[in-house]
């Protein structure tokens, strides 16, 4: 398999954004972000020779562990926009991805980073396998995964909401995918009387 180093780093798909992922001010919901994100990794990863053929005869799979979403502007019903996802990052069991969501006119609308585990048949975090050191080399830099630290949480100033999982929250894993817990998130903001937050730009969103 031959690639331009370019290749071997980043790709770039476009999307076009679906009346039922945008909310009723005909924005695309910050879920929607993250799912166009996991699905152009998804994509580069199969441009490179690892499908879900190739992890499942390992027993391998990555999974999110960590995202941080920075939202600049308004993504809007029917717009297309480039999607680039990039290798930054590699250490031991994990990878750091980052996305930029930008408009046809350049401006970039998100910017994502994703730290990815990759993990074995039990779930277990497993070695980063041979192929993908070949591939990158040495090109990619260690990073610290990230974190969220917070505050002690005072009961008064907190709010309880309890639901099941819907189905169609589930991936084909069968676990709540990382964009669906964004949903929750928003949910409950709109929920507490806060939805106010949502329409702001920028804004950022941090998940552990």
């Amino acid at each position: 398999m031959t690639t331009s180093a370019r290749e071997r780093f980043e790709a770039t798909i476009p999307y076009r954004v679906r009346f039922d992922e945008s909310n009723p001010a005909g924005v695309l919901r910050t879920g929607g972000l993250l799912r166009f994100a996991q699905d152009a990794a998804w994509i580069h990863s199969e441009r490179l020779g690892f499908d879900r053929q190739w992890y499942t005869s390992r027993g391998l799979w990555w999974v999110v562990r960590c995202a941080e979403v920075l939202v600049h502007d308004d993504v809007r019903v029917g717009e297309t926009v480039d999607v680039t996802t990039r290798v930054v990052g590699y250490r031991k069991v994990w990878a750091r991805r980052r996305t930029d969501v930008t408009h046809t006119s350049g401006d970039v609308a998100a910017t994502l980073l994703t730290d990815w585990v990759i993990t074995d048949g039990r779930g277990a975090p497993a070695r980063l396998p041979a192929a993908f050191l070949d591939l990158f080399g040495a090109l990619v830099q260690p990073f610290t995964p990230g974190r969220v630290m917070l505050p002690p949480l005072r009961v008064e100033d907190s709010r309880t909401r309890t639901f099941s999982v819907r189905p169609h929250d589930l991936d084909p894993l069968a676990h709540v995918n990382n964009a669906a817990y964004v949903d929750y998130l928003e949910e409950s903001v709109i929920e507490a009387g806060q939805g106010s937050w949502l329409d702001d730009v920028p804004r950022r969103y941090r998940l552990e």
